[in-house]
């Protein structure tokens, strides 16, 4: 990439095309769609400017006049994903549904772009897909009676948390991948360590709690229960805002799932 500007800039701010001359053969956009192609299919280490060059078929100095460095490539590719979200036409009113609906767009997000969590960061939270997220979350927190401070921590959080959900679920993928036995044989080998740690006795609260109840295996049940819990924190006391049961979302955000939505991490 190119060298670095001697003052910050936001390349939204940054004109696609500055001066007179011909018109350039490409956009920025589509950098950025050839960029998002390679990491999707490759993996975002796969992402290099001669790359890009070569899917569109230009000369690869000439891409950095669309974008002129890394940090910002990254950027635009973020906010191409975050485009992804489909948002009706307002709110429904129920804040915790639309929080979970908004929660399960970002994990199918995620996992249709594997590479957001290695780029994503909150210096990108101001691009126009972000601000147009960041909107639309407040507008369907609008029925919850807390401080603005509190709306933009519930957003934060819940997006943080589906992220550390996503980042760990992918990494026991890509272990599982690399392992000569199945998942299964695998856990099968770890339970059977843990009950023997357990049934030493130097455990007691662990040995009462697996006595007591089965924790959630399944990561769909783990997935809503978790989200549910974090939007409880934030529910006023009484009957219209206490404890409630998880909420799924039709299965709009589950990897692989059939019409699922799109979110920005």
């Amino acid at each position: 990439m190119a060298g670095r500007a001697a003052e910050p800039e936001v390349i939204w701010a940054r004109p696609e095309r500055a001066g007179r001359g011909p018109r350039p053969a490409f956009s920025r956009q589509d950098v950025v769609d050839a960029a998002v192609r390679i990491a999707d299919a490759d993996g975002i280490d796969a992402v290099s400017m001669r790359r890009i060059a070569a899917d569109l078929g230009c000369g690869t100095m000439s891409l950095y006049n669309y974008v002129p460095r890394k940090e910002d490539l990254y950027e635009l590719m973020v906010d191409a994903a975050s485009a992804e979200y489909v948002f009706p036409d307002r709110p429904s009113g129920d804040w915790r549904a639309d929080m979970t609906d908004l929660a399960y767009q970002t994990r199918a997000i995620m996992y249709r772009h594997p590479w957001l969590s290695r780029v994503m960061t909150t210096a990108y939270g101001f691009s126009p897909n972000a601000l147009r997220y960041l909107e639309w979350s407040l507008g369907c927190l609008t029925p919850l009676d807390v401080p603005a401070g509190l709306k933009m921590q519930l957003i934060a959080m819940v997006n943080g948390t589906v992220m550390a959900t996503v980042r760990n679920e992918q990494a026991m993928a890509e272990r599982a991948r690399g392992l000569p036995w199945s998942e299964a044989e695998e856990q099968a080998v770890r339970g059977a360590y843990l009950m023997g740690q357990v049934a030493s006795g130097r455990y007691p609260h662990l040995a009462a709690l697996l006595t007591e109840t089965a924790a959630p295996a399944d990561p769909e049940e783990i997935f809503a229960l978790t989200i549910a819990r974090l939007l409880d924190s934030f529910a006023p006391p009484g009957p219209a805002g206490g404890m409630g049961e998880p909420r799924g979302c039709g299965g709009s955000g589950r990897p692989g799932g059939a019409g699922e939505s799109v979110t920005q991490a």
